[in-house]
């Protein structure tokens, strides 16, 4: 009897267990019955999204706070769905595998829609237009400004960027670094001759008045949209559209976009 008793308890104790799980499962499905990631970035409180130190949309300020146009804009969607954000530094080559993990919950840094990006996850509608730029010194730019004059230069590109592919299409070799950033310190070092970089990218860094006044641009090679990456088949993008949508009709994206000068890039919504 005594076992019988205990039996009993036991088996209400596993089914109180089975629908508390069920409970908090129920919370990160939507109203069709699968997983949403909208409901577990609310359930957890944060919405982390992965970066990388890449001026004007993504870099820290005098106090270690990240800033930049995405930046900016994804404190205003972390808002919009009522948690914290979280910026988390990434190596870019990870993107994909950082969002699977869920160790991170979006790509947003000035991230291009190539073909790659659109195929291993769900992206958002294009907000910005760029190019891919090359870089070199301001006394040889006049010499490189079509795609077959620069095959001879020897290149830093970020591993995996969509400069990367620009120069993969061109069959040109280049010096696989982590950001950016550094790629452009190669060059200003002399370690390699150009570098290929994000249009917008150029803007804020090089040329007179910035910390590498005798760089500039020579060849354009694309030219490309961005957007944000979430999970594949995840319905923040579908959030993010709508909140992207109202932000542009009230201002917000025009004054935070004139805010780091790239106003003039901004796709009309």
């Amino acid at each position: 009897m005594k076992m019988n008793k205990f039996l009993t308890f036991v088996l209400a104790m596993a089914m109180a267990l089975a629908l508390a799980a069920c409970g908090s499962n129920a919370g990160n499905k939507d109203a069709g019955g699968t997983e949403s990631d909208t409901a577990y970035v609310k359930e957890k409180g944060t919405l982390v999204v992965g970066i990388t130190d890449f001026a004007p949309m993504d870099y820290k300020d005098n106090n270690g706070e990240w800033i930049g146009f995405d930046a900016d804009m994804a404190k205003a969607f972390a808002e919009s769905l009522g948690v914290k954000v979280e910026f988390l530094e990434i190596t870019w080559d990870n993107k994909v595998m950082e969002l699977d993990t869920k160790g991170i919950d979006a790509v947003w840094n000035g991230m291009t829609l190539t073909q790659d990006v659109k195929t291993l996850m769900e992206t958002s509608e294009p907000y910005c237009k760029n190019a891919q730029v090359v870089v070199i010194s301001e006394d040889r730019a006049a010499n490189y400004q079509t795609e077959d004059s620069i095959s001879e230069l020897n290149f830093a590109v970020e591993n995996g960027s969509a400069g990367a592919e620009a120069l993969d299409a061109l069959n040109i070799r280049y010096t696989a670094v982590d950001t950016q950033a550094k790629a452009l310190m190669e060059v200003a070092a002399g370690s390699n001759e150009a570098c290929v970089i994000d249009l917008l990218m150029a803007g804020a860094m090089i040329g007179e008045g910035t910390s590498y006044p005798n760089l500039t641009t020579a060849v354009e090679l694309n030219s490309e949209e961005y957007g944000v990456g979430f999970r594949k088949g995840s319905d923040l993008a579908d959030a993010f559209n709508s909140f992207w949508k109202s932000a542009y009709e009230d201002g917000t994206v025009v004054e935070i976009a004139s805010t780091y000068g790239v106003a003039q890039n901004i796709i009309e919504k």
